[in-house]
């Protein structure tokens, strides 16, 4: 495996592909990641819409639908969902540019975690680009708040990463996870943390159109005070990981890894998409830098 260096963009080498169901639709889908140039950044293409504008470039302001996943959409209304899985593992293996090209409307859940896309890219192989890595530094602190809810920014002179989740259920209760977003962490604490839901809301989420295709393969099921997956859990506290996979994924619709430390209690898609709108409404908490020896310059 190759030893990335931080301070340059990062493509792969080679298209890699695989294909699953969507966990809300339920429909298959096939997924090609292909090569970018550098300063393309991450691009998906809806390859099943033919009659307008397919690519949609990944932003903060792209993100429009964040009730279960995080969705993105283009100026010609074409939309894709549950992006955030494979967002964390781009964002954690420091892919800058890419192309994706999904045939349906949602990323594959393969396993609910983000192991699988991480294996997809490891196959894809990583090319370091020319072009000097750009980082958002957080300058001065941001905060969005929804109740006893919370999502945080502050300066940082690395990517840091406090999560804090709270359930009554004593499956889950009180959980804390406090690490360096690198990609030595994000392999062995974060990844293969899968995502989990209630049986109870399992129903209501199906009328509503969502989570058709979820089921053991690809979430933790609680039912109760006890999880209905044969195998148990992969690892301890997987639930606080795989909220702090699903929020690496959803900071990295800013499209640059971060400088800075995210603090999260009880946060999920909407509220860190609030965070990421928060940022970029407010110019003077954060700057684009570049840590390239002799060009370390701020813009």
């Amino acid at each position: 495996m190759t030893v990335r260096n931080d301070q340059y963009e990062q493509t792969i080498v080679a298209p890699a592909i695989c294909a699953g169901v969507g966990v809300h639709t339920g429909r298959r889908v096939r997924l090609v990641v292909r090569p970018a140039a550098p300063g393309y950044g991450i691009v998906f293409v809806r390859t099943d819409v033919t009659d307008r504008d397919n690519r949609i470039p990944v932003s903060g302001e792209a993100v429009v639908d964040v009730r279960l996943n995080t969705m993105i959409e283009n100026a010609a209304g074409v939309r894709l969902s549950t992006i955030e899985h494979l967002m964390a593992a781009l964002a954690a293996l420091g892919v800058s540019n890419a192309v994706i090209e999904v045939d349906g409307p949602e990323l594959p859940i393969l396993d609910g975690s983000a192991l699988q896309f991480v294996q997809l890219l490891d196959r894809a192989g990583f090319r370091r680009q020319e072009a000097p890595q750009t980082y958002i530094e957080i300058l001065k602190p941001i905060r969005v708040e929804e109740g006893d809810k919370s999502a945080v920014l502050k300066p940082c002179d690395r990517y840091e990463m406090r999560f804090e989740i709270d359930f009554p259920t004593p499956v889950i209760g009180n959980q804390v996870v406090d690490f360096v977003v690198d990609e030595a962490t994000f392999r062995t604490d974060i990844m293969a943390a899968r995502t989990f839901g209630f049986a109870h809301e399992v129903e209501a989420l199906r009328q509503a159109g969502l989570a058709r295709g979820g089921s053991l393969e690809n979430a933790v099921v609680i039912d109760g005070d006890q999880i209905l997956n044969p195998g148990g859990l992969r690892m301890e506290r997987e639930f606080v990981r795989h909220k702090a996979l699903d929020a690496i994924g959803d900071l990295y619709v800013l499209g640059a890894p971060l400088l800075g430390r995210y603090e999260g209690v009880k946060a999920g898609h909407a509220l860190n998409n609030k965070l990421v709108r928060a940022l970029l409404a407010q110019p003077g908490a954060w700057r684009e830098t570049v840590r390239v020896p002799d060009m370390a310059m701020a813009g």
